[in-house]
């Protein structure tokens, strides 16, 4: 199947441009990636040994991350795709999850940066062949996608923020997708996304809630067989028994 995406010559333009600062920059972002998980690591402290064997990286719900200091606004880097990808619009397409294939619509007005950021990757192939890790079937309803090392701590080699269009009661309806972070944390934003395959009531923390920048408008029921499977060990939350990887996108 096809991976090529079809996305506005406006965007693909400016992607382009985008594209090439990444190839420049790659050895400095990777870099500077290995730095920022060092820092997490032995600036965090108790904190983040409390959290290994419980919780994914990119974590969210009850028992995330909670920070006491405050989440200042950050400059996101030139390999951050520019807001304008998103063209201030609605973009349609599908999505292959596994054996689903499940149709999109991206809130480009309300969330650019990240669907800027979808766009771009999708177009780019980032997303082909990588793994949904992650599923919960208890408390919250999600599948978590997008991490190319597949456990819970990769992404693009860049991070962002801020958090856009959040739920203000912290209710995610069913078929929402939305944004993966550090809990606490609303400038770690990355690859990773969720899909909310029922309601989900998902606490805010200290950063705020989580960037809402699209939903599943058709194919939802398709994720049934993965769902059901659960998730290996018999545990609620961590990886499907069921692999499940992300194949064609594509975005219009």
């Amino acid at each position: 199947m096809s991976t090529q995406k079809k996305i506005a010559n406006s965007a693909s333009e400016r992607l382009s441009s985008f594209q090439a600062k990444q190839v420049l920059e790659t050895a400095k972002s990777s870099r500077r990636k290995t730095d920022n998980k060092l820092a997490v690591l032995f600036g965090a402290g108790a904190i983040v040994l409390a959290l290994v064997g419980q919780l994914a990286y990119f974590s969210f719900g009850p028992g995330s991350i909670t920070e006491s200091s405050e989440n200042p606004a950050v400059e996101n880097s030139e390999l951050v795709p520019d807001p304008a990808l998103a063209e201030s619009r609605l973009w349609t397409g599908s999505m292959n999850v596994g054996e689903a294939t499940l149709g999109l619509e991206l809130d480009g007005i309300n969330a650019p940066q990240a669907v800027a950021n979808f766009l771009a990757l999708s177009e780019s192939g980032f997303y082909q062949g990588v793994t949904c890790h992650r599923l919960v079937t208890d408390g919250i309803f999600v599948l978590q996608c997008g991490d190319p090392a597949g456990t819970g701590s990769g992404g693009p080699g860049y991070n962002f923020g801020p958090i856009e269009n959040a739920p203000a009661d912290d209710t995610y309806a069913t078929g929402s997708l939305a944004m993966a972070r550090v809990g606490g944390n609303g400038n770690s934003m990355g690859s990773q996304f969720f899909i909310v395959y029922q309601d989900s009531r998902i606490p805010s923390d200290n950063a705020g809630g989580y960037t809402v920048f699209g939903k599943i408008t058709s194919g939802l029921d398709q994720l049934g067989p993965v769902v059901s499977a659960g998730v290996q060990g018999g545990a609620s939350d961590g990886p499907p028994v069921m692999e499940t990887l992300l194949s064609s996108i594509e975005l219009r």
